[in-house]
Parts: structure tokens; C-alpha cells; sequence
């Protein structure tokens, strides 16, 4: 869902070694029910795998006054299940929710002439409020 996508902020944090993680945050339409709803998606995200489980995943803390100023209601993101493990540390002390069981549709990465543009996913949904 990322290709050819800029997003409108770009969080990198460095260290002495060079990029230690960054995160993308675009704001899209997504259709929630019949609801067509301003929201931002995050994307891009990355921590390298030396700095794993050290506590990095705290600083989206961030993420909660930039989604005031970009005037959304809540940010989102999909992993997939075997990302669970790692994306739970996001849910200590309720900066996110994951959510399963969320028909996520998305875009064929390459089109393909014998099927159809959008497909449904089976994934974590991961999101802030």
C-alpha cells in the first residue's frame, strides 16, 4: 500500500551506527462500514534488528500530537500475523489496539490482467488512538 507513496511525515532516529528506526505517517480515505473517513496510516516502519526489544517502540508516543495537528481521529496499520509478537510492545500502556478479524482490502502490488484490482486481506490491524 506504500508504493509510490510520500508520506506527509518521516520520523528517522539515529545513533552512532547510523539509522536505528524510522516510521511514515500518511493521511488517507478509508472506508470504514459505509463511512468514507480522514485517517492517517502508518507505514515504513522499521527498527534495526540490533535495538530490537529495547524499548524503541515507546517513542511513537509522538505519533498522539501530530495526529492532533493533522487532524485525524486515529492512526492505523496492518501487519501480518506472524508480526504479532513485535507489534504488541506498541500495545503496553495503551498506545495502540490490534484488532484481528478486520476484512482489509488493498491493491495488487503489480497488476495482473486476470484478476482484480483490489484484493481481501487477512491481517493485524494495529491502531492508535
Amino acid at each position: 500500500s506504500w508504493a509510490g507513496a510520500r508520506p506527509e511525515l518521516r520520523a528517522i532516529g539515529y545513533d552512532a551506527h547510523g539509522i536505528a528506526a524510522h516510521i511514515g505517517i500518511l493521511r488517507r480515505f478509508i472506508k470504514v462500514g459505509e463511512v468514507d473517513l480522514l485517517v492517517a496510516e502508518l507505514g515504513l516502519y522499521g527498527v534495526r534488528s540490533d535495538l530490537e526489544g529495547l524499548g524503541i517502540s515507546f517513542s511513537m508516543q509522538f505519533v498522539y500530537p501530530v495526529l492532533q495537528q493533522l487532524g485525524v481521529p486515529f492512526a492505523f496499520g496492518t501487519v501480518r500475523h506472524a508480526l504479532r509478537n513485535h507489534v504488541e510492545r506498541f500495545c503496553r500502556g495503551g498506545l495502540a489496539t490490534i484488532l484481528s478479524g478486520i476484512p482489509v482490502r488493498s491493491t495488487h502490488p503489480e497488476v495482473y490482467p486476470d484478476l482484480p484490482p483490489t484484493r481481501l486481506e487477512d491481517v493485524l490491524v494495529l491502531v492508535t488512538p
